[in-house]
């Protein structure tokens, strides 16, 4: 009995001395996969939050083939946000795929507090100019109130929901046509069972024809009477973020989505 306890202990520590190399040589290819996602210039996050954040951006960059990107810039040369981002993406040759790939860019311009989000080449057909619009009006509130932590989880998350769908969907109202398909299902079901009950029971050959005299039955009286007419009112909500669509081409000769707004 002690002898086969001892072999079975060794086998244990053997095959644990098999497989450390083989742990060690996955964990050091796992830290050397881990991209630098967030720039942040501006200083704007502490360093837990930069590590949380970019282990983030990788993690859900993997899941849509896309490097999800932050930059923040205090922009002491007063640069375009929209150029600084296009040279920015230039300069780094940056992409999940390849050099100058797959990526979506987010740039605080901290100096004349813009925003602008630009999607690349695999981005700019699912993160299109109307899908950029709503991730910034998400994240405009918590950047205008300096929660840049919860602005940048929020973005992240978002860019890779909308990645989720085909460009032709509307990710926002799933939910919608979900119960409106639902709905109609339903009535339609209800109509047939309804016709099927009502067949079930046997055709009705009795009508108002049987009883009615075509001679003496007409319409006496017709008269149309106008009574009111009801007008209302609705105000439309404005969009105070400043916010405008639309993309553009890097001096590099890479074309982008684009969404930019003030906050």
């Amino acid at each position: 009995m002690r002898r086969s306890s001892a072999i079975v202990t060794f086998l244990c520590f053997f095959a644990v001395f098999l497989a450390f190399p083989l742990v060690m040589k996955t964990g050091e290819a796992a830290a050397a996969e881990m991209k630098q996602l967030v720039y942040d210039d501006a200083g704007l996050l502490n360093q837990e939050e930069y590590d949380e954040l970019n282990v983030m951006a990788n993690q859900y960059g993997v899941r849509r083939e896309t490097d999800i990107i932050i930059l923040t810039s205090k922009n002491t040369e007063n640069a375009d946000v929209e150029k600084m981002t296009e040279d920015f993406y230039d300069k780094h040759a940056l992409g999940y795929d390849k050099p100058h790939g797959n990526a979506v860019i987010l740039t605080l311009d901290m100096k004349n507090r813009e925003v602008y989000l630009a999607g690349f080449y695999k981005a700019k057909m699912y993160l299109d100019d109307d899908r950029l619009d709503k991730v910034r009006a998400k994240i405009i509130p918590d950047i205008a109130s300096g929660d840049y932590m919860l602005a940048f989880q929020k973005y992240i998350q978002t860019a890779d929901k909308y990645m989720g769908f085909r460009p032709d969907m509307n990710p926002d109202n799933l939910l919608f046509n979900g119960w409106f398909q639902l709905a109609v299902s339903l009535i339609i079901g209800g109509i047939i069972v309804g016709m099927m009950a009502i067949r079930s029971g046997g055709r009705v050959t009795v009508n108002r024809q049987t009883y009615e005299d075509a001679g003496t039955s007409g319409v006496l009286e017709h008269r149309d009477q106008y009574l009111h007419t009801t007008v209302t009112k609705q105000k439309i909500a404005k969009n105070n973020s400043g916010g405008s669509g639309g993309g553009g081409t890097t001096s590099g000769g890479h074309s982008h989505s684009g969404s930019r707004g003030s906050f």
